[in-house]
């Protein structure tokens, strides 16, 4: 009883702190240069990480076994693993680009496991036999948290992609404004060029506005470098001790089972896009495609699969 209000307490107090966290993120939007707000909303995470690793405590403690037994422990524990994202990240920029993806990436998926979800998913059931075993937490635990960086990085690479579609499109119509200057230059419209004076400093292509843009591009695109890397480098060890455990438990190191399966082709998608890393041709646009494409394989992966309620990972459906 006094696991269950504790474990009550910690979900909706992290939700409501990550709730308000998205709030301040979107005040500071509004208002460029709030630091309080800033430091108030790091504060925030940071109470996340710990609610929700009280929440996975002590269901580890009741439970008596680590808790990813079923689809809601998993989606707590992908909440738990962007605001540890978050937390890492802070560490290594102090300006933390990445706030603005794993705060609305945590409230969403801990929203949906705490209210999408039926309350009989969301008590802790008895491992079934496949699962009693040491490789749980390795196996588990690393696909999760490749999911949550892999997710990050994706997202970040969707940013790259739209910021640069509309910095191309911005580009396009100064460069048709400022062949119309010329025109008019050479066909003597000098009261013309007077009138058009705004549309002259519209067409600085080194305008304080556009080196902003350029230097976020710069960041989006290092930062979904790395996230992504780290995730992938997950996903492969995930993959690998996924690989040990069933040759364990059911006598073969893999069964193309269709969460195996797609497993696969999430982890040749990033492998592709690894390459193009590599490739300083692919770099920008390129990678940025592979990675939003990849975004789709990984949700497939994790929930639709799920939703079918079939194969060896049955266990983590719906039903």
């Amino acid at each position: 009883m006094i696991f269950a209000t504790l474990e009550h307490i910690l979900t909706h107090l992290s939700f409501s702190i990550v709730s308000i966290v998205i709030a301040i993120h979107l005040m500071i939007l509004s208002v460029h240069e709030i630091i309080g707000l800033r430091h108030s909303s790091e504060k925030g995470m940071l109470a996340t990480f710990f609610s929700l690793t009280g929440l996975l405590v002590i269901r580890w403690i009741s439970s008596r076994h680590f808790p990813l037994s079923n689809l809601y422990e998993s989606l707590i524990f992908l909440s738990w693993s962007f605001s540890i994202i978050h937390m890492v990240s802070k560490l290594w920029n102090q300006k933390n680009d990445l706030s603005t993806i794993t705060a609305p990436s945590a409230i969403f998926t801990q929203g949906f496991a705490t209210s999408g979800l039926s309350s009989k998913m969301h008590q802790s059931a008895i491992l079934v036999p496949a699962l009693q075993s040491q490789w749980l937490m390795m196996h588990v635990s690393m696909m999760l948290l490749s999911y949550a960086a892999l997710l990050c990085g994706s997202l970040l690479s969707v940013a790259f992609l739209v910021i640069t579609f509309r910095k191309n499109i911005d580009i396009f119509f100064r460069s048709k404004n400022l062949l119309i200057l010329i025109k008019s230059f050479f066909f003597g419209k000098i009261e013309y060029l007077n009138e058009k004076r705004s549309v002259v400093k519209s067409t600085s292509f080194l305008s304080f506005p556009n080196y902003y843009k350029y230097q976020l591009i710069q960041r989006l695109d290092y930062w979904s470098y790395r996230v992504i890397s780290l995730g992938f480098t997950f996903l492969t060890i995930g993959i690998l001790s996924g690989a040990v455990w069933a040759n364990e438990a059911w006598g073969s190191y893999w069964n193309w089972d269709p969460k195996e399966t797609w497993a696969f082709i999430t982890w040749t998608i990033f492998a592709i896009y690894s390459h193009t890393r590599t490739n300083q041709s692919l770099h920008g646009t390129n990678s940025a495609l592979v990675a939003s494409i990849g975004f789709l394989i990984i949700w497939i992966c994790y929930f639709g699969i799920n939703l079918l309620g079939i194969g060896l990972h049955s266990y983590g459906s719906f039903t």
